[in-house]
């Protein structure tokens, strides 16, 4: 089932042994991969990020492909070094397919379609990891995959452990064992792909070194040395984890700062946000009027799509190119395409300005209500010209230390599991673990709008006792494309261009 290739997906070393799923073969791996080809591979791993490093054109195709191959390093590693766990290997095999189709359930630019169907569904409480193991679900009875997993012996349990390693809740305590694809002897395994307790697993490892090598951001981290020195120890009261040596200590505060550095850098720059920003409203200006059907031959719109796998099997990237051949004379759908033009041409909403707040009780919401009350009457300003983008840069729990939810051992001591505060390993090592940043962008392009809306946002700082913002001027660099020149006769009155495209007769997308 697993070919040793001398190539691992890059951009990991040459020198590790590979152990990656072989699509050629009639394996239960052909409907993941059928999955993956048809649809990761067009799911950009770092959304709109995109837009500002080009070179970034990764896709969730090679991330999952990446995330298999550690996940088949460590388990290795941990079988090899300690037989004793009794890692079999269905256990192996298990864990792979896991890292494989964790991502499954990423729908268009990735975590940014998240935000879209919370924005306009908050009710179904939608999450990627949720799909992901509907995906898998539908990947198995699609495929008639179920004689496979019978070939090499995957169980019913097996099946069950997969998708808790795609997606569990969390439990703390070592007391009643919620689990049940495997007992908690094995808990360790449920830390691998996913790891709730601290955040330390090969999703976040690949998506590091994969991210930072596309965006060229330096990062200092080695998993290799991680996988070499970790194991796995029975620690009282919460039972058989993942523990890393003392001295590999700095080397997962590299991991947790470079993933802050990528944040800050890519994930939440400014223009992606704002790219993000655009790229929701024209979702939900063209919601209802670009259809996918469904494997039960109905018709589903894009923030209904997810709840019919087979529909949402449809939903990638080009989903800004569907909307953009829509055809229709609806005013949203004109909208949507206007904005999303806009995207293209970089024509984006005009970043006002950004501020932190001094105390942690100041949230989003409260700006928002600060902005409303200090609108002045009859001004051509509203709310909905505005938008608050929250960014927070942490290292991956909030406030929170995660190296305090780390067990380490030494080398004295190598069954014994320990804390190490982070005044036992360095005095130069972050006092506080989260920073918080208010930006405001102007979605309209009129510049009394704009320095209106630098006034207010300098108000509502000052009433929150927040820092005082620090501004952007009116971009009056901006190139001819983007300015609304009244010599150009192909612009129409608010800057946009008009669209020349021949829409197709039906927007309706089968199954494939």
């Amino acid at each position: 089932m697993f070919i040793n290739l001398t190539f691992p997906p890059p951009p990991h070393t040459h020198t590790q042994p590979s152990f990656l799923p072989n699509p050629q073969n009639p394996t239960i791996f052909r409907g993941s991969f059928l999955k993956l080809h048809c649809f990761s591979r067009f799911l950009k791993q770092v959304g709109t990020a995109y837009f500002v490093y080009p070179a970034a054109a990764q896709n969730r195709f090679e991330h999952c492909l990446g995330v298999c191959h550690l996940a088949g390093l460590l388990v290795h590693a941990l079988q090899a070094r300690q037989p004793s766990l009794g890692i079999t290997k269905k256990d192996v095999l298990c864990v792979q397919l896991a890292g494989l189709c964790h991502d499954l359930g990423h729908g268009p630019f990735s975590h940014l379609w998240e935000c879209f169907v919370k924005e306009v569904k908050p009710e179904k409480g939608w999450r990627h990891e949720e799909a992901s193991i509907k995906m898998f679900d539908h990947l198995i009875e699609r495929n008639n995959l179920e004689d496979e997993f019978r070939r090499y012996k995957l169980d019913d349990r097996d099946i069950i452990f997969i998708k808790e390693l795609i997606g569990r809740p969390y439990k703390a305590s070592f007391g009643d064992w919620p689990y049940k694809g495997r007992p908690r002897e094995k808990a360790f395994l449920y830390e691998i792909v996913s790891n709730k307790r601290s955040g330390i697993d090969v999703d976040k490892w690949e998506y590091i070194v994969r991210d930072s090598h596309s965006l060229g951001i330096k990062v200092t981290f080695d998993y290799l040395r991680l996988i070499k020195f970790s194991r796995v120890i029975n620690v009282e009261g919460e039972g058989p984890q993942i523990c890393v040596r003392d001295k590999e200590c700095v080397n997962l505060y590299d991991m947790f700062h470079a993933r802050r550095i990528l944040h800050r850098t890519a994930y939440q720059h400014r223009v992606t946000k704002t790219v993000d920003t655009m790229f929701i409203d024209a979702f939900l200006h063209a919601d209802k009027h670009v259809k996918f059907r469904g494997d039960d031959g109905k018709k589903y719109c894009l923030s209904d799509a997810c709840d019919n796998m087979s529909a949402y099997t449809l939903l990638n990237d080009s989903v800004i190119h569907l909307i953009l051949l829509a055809e229709g004379e609806h005013p949203d759908l004109l909208k949507a395409k206007q904005i999303i033009e806009n995207v293209l041409s970089r024509k984006l909403y005009i970043y006002v300005g950004h501020t932190q707040p001094t105390t942690n009780d100041i949230s989003h919401e409260d700006l928002l209500r600060s902005l409303e009350k200090n609108i002045p009457k009859g001004s051509s300003l509203t709310l909905d010209k505005l938008d608050i983008q929250e960014v927070r840069l942490n290292y991956g729990m909030g406030s929170q230390n995660p190296i305090e939810h780390v067990r380490f051992y030494s080398k004295s001591a190598p069954n014994t599991a320990k804390v190490l505060r982070k005044e036992e390993v360095s005095a130069m090592l972050p006092q506080s673990f989260q920073e918080v940043m208010f930006r405001l962008v102007c979605k309209s392009f009129d510049e009394n709008i704009f320095l209106e809306a630098q006034k207010l946002f300098m108000a509502a700082c000052t009433e929150l006792q927040m820092k005082e913002p620090s501004m952007d001027s009116w971009p009056s660099h901006l190139t001819p494309v983007k300015r609304n020149t009244s010599n150009n006769s192909q612009q129409t009155a608010n800057g946009s261009r008009p669209l020349n495209r021949s829409a197709v007769t039906s927007l309706t997308f089968e199954t494939l």
